[in-house]
């Protein structure tokens, strides 16, 4: 497998490429196309596993206060975010593992290690009795299954065409970011089946799954949400090892040496990204887990990111030179105008799919009732929507269209889907904060969630056709060596959104004022379309709508 570049025919590995051009269509038809689809239909897979570890938290935190775990609302929307972030730091490096380790190297490795957090779950959630900090810590190596989104990207993008990079991404990433819908059904229904052994808890609270409400009192096998992801990581990784490519050429993974070396670059550098966000939690997270600056978070974030850059510079050997190279991309202008506008749209989905469940059973799942001229929220609300039936309606819609959104934009131009995606996403913002306001101040929030939950499902869809169109912008913007390490750095940018965006939640719905999250959402969304109408479709536009 560690053959010269230089002497191809010389290679008797099967998994390992060195000639690879598939903007010629000879080639295409020939040969690339039936490598490149085979890789991208294992890719899928694999990274709908690491999404569903990643923010399977949405869910099980809300059948921990269903089933009376002894932590408060704010501390169970710490799990989410704790996750969120470490899985967005964690992107920073897997945006360049591909040049470093290889395609196959890289899938195969991280795939297996998501089998860390889903046991350390499945084990943890045992007993009401484990501690906070046992949560956190499996919340924490959760991330690993956000940070593979960057490599996986960034390996398909090298596989195919530019003309058919919207579609290609838009389907590994959509149908990847299905891990959220799959997560958020088959979590709810394998908790009321005892398939993995284990004592059951009684729910306190009513719950829900797919089909409808589950009543207080019913037994619940809460320990499965980790159990079952075993069943589909250890083929899926397999999978990886004996079917997927590495490709060997100058542009894509020239010098990665055997696999256990690879395997070892990427632990290693995972591990070193993993002290920033560590330290960074622990400045943000409340006493006692951290400091509990919680004024910082946001500064905090951007020395996370900055902190994590200079980490991997630090880096000595063979990985240096490589590193280097791709470092490139940040003195790049158009990497960091992609970064926010990218944010608006993956970092908005990644972030209400990880806040959505909970947010739903917070505001709907309790009455909001005056007592003594204090507005309470402790009554439980018999007629509140069940949070576990309809939260994953919106990722699944988020997920699916963005194929969609992708194939619409490499027809008629990425930046001009993104404007309209832009307006959509405020318009909705707008619309949803209006009946969350209501709800939230109503004995009886039941009779907003209609108009509120549809227009979530619309931001939802924005947010999926906006991540396809983006996808099609950088691969026009950029050129091959680099739109791979842009689609993994703007993708661990936008995806902080699944930490910030559950942390405003908790922190509104403490003060009473829920809605504020989503009208400061929107002004953001206002600044984006400025930004995307500037740089790609205005008259001083360096890009015309690519």
């Amino acid at each position: 497998m560690t053959q010269s570049a230089a002497d191809p025919k010389q290679s008797k590995s099967k998994v390992d490429i060195y000639e690879w051009d598939p903007e010629d269509d000879a080639f295409w038809e020939s040969t690339g196309k039936k490598i490149a689809t085979r890789n991208l239909w294992i890719s899928i897979p694999s990274l709908l596993c690491g999404f569903a570890v990643w923010l399977y938290w949405s869910v099980i935190t809300v059948q921990m206060l269903n089933l009376g775990f002894p932590f408060t609302n704010a501390e169970l929307f710490t799990l989410s975010s704790i996750a969120g972030l470490t899985g967005a730091t964690l992107r920073i490096p897997s945006s360049f593992f591909i040049r470093l380790a290889g395609g196959r190297n890289t899938i195969f490795f991280t795939t297996a290690l998501l089998m860390i957090p889903a046991a350390g779950t499945g084990f943890a959630l045992l007993s009401q009795d484990t501690p906070l900090w046992v949560f956190q810590l499996m919340a924490f190596l959760s991330g690993l299954g956000g940070g593979n989104f960057a490599s996986s990207m960034s390996n398909i993008s090298f596989f195919y065409p530019k003309r058919m990079q919207g579609l290609s991404l838009g389907l590994n990433a959509g149908l990847g970011n299905a891990g959220v819908t799959t997560m958020q059904i088959l979590v709810p229904a394998v908790m009321t089946v005892g398939v993995f052994g284990g004592g059951s808890l009684v729910l306190q609270k009513p719950s829900g799954t797919l089909i409808g409400k589950i009543a207080a009192g019913t037994e619940a096998w809460i320990h499965n949400a980790g159990f079952v992801w075993l069943v589909f990581l250890i083929p899926l990784a397999f999978l990886g090892w004996f079917k997927m490519n590495n490709i060997r050429t100058e542009h894509v993974s020239p010098n990665i040496g055997g696999p256990l070396s690879s395997m070892v670059k990427v632990g290693g550098l995972l591990g070193l990204s993993l002290i920033p966000a560590a330290i960074g939690l622990f400045v943000i997270l409340p006493e006692p887990t951290g400091l509990g600056l919680a004024w910082a978070r946001y500064p905090v974030i951007a020395l996370v990111i900055w902190g994590t850059v200079m980490l991997l510079k630090q880096v000595r050997g063979e990985i240096k030179p490589n590193l280097e190279r791709q470092f490139k991309i940040f003195g790049h202008k158009h990497t960091w105008i992609m970064s926010v506008i990218y944010t608006m749209t993956f970092g908005s989905f990644i972030g209400y799919s990880a806040g959505f469940a909970l947010a739903i059973k917070v505001i709907f799942g309790f009455q909001h009732i005056e007592i003594g001229g204090v507005l309470t929220h402790d009554t439980v609300n018999a007629n509140g929507p069940s949070a576990l039936t309809f939260a994953w309606m919106g990722p699944f819609i988020g997920a699916f269209i963005r194929p969609v959104g992708g194939w619409i934009a490499d027809k008629v131009g990425g930046a001009k889907v993104t404007q309209l995606v832009s307006v959509t996403m405020i318009g909705s913002a707008l619309g949803v904060a209006y009946f969350m306001n209501k709800a939230y101040a109503s004995a009886t929030p039941e009779d907003y969630f209609v108009p509120f939950f549809l227009l979530f499902l619309v931001l939802f869809a924005a947010t999926g056709v906006g991540n396809g169109s983006t996808f099609r912008t950088i691969a026009v913007v950029f050129d091959q060596e680099q739109a791979g390490p842009v689609l993994g750095w703007t993708s661990a940018v936008a995806a902080y959104g699944a930490f910030i965006i559950p942390i405003e939640f908790g922190d509104q719905i403490k003060a009473a004022t829920p809605h504020y999250a989503l009208i400061a959402f929107a002004i953001f969304y206002a600044i984006c379309l400025f930004i995307n109408w500037w740089y790609y479709l205005g008259p001083k536009a360096e890009y015309q709508n690519p």
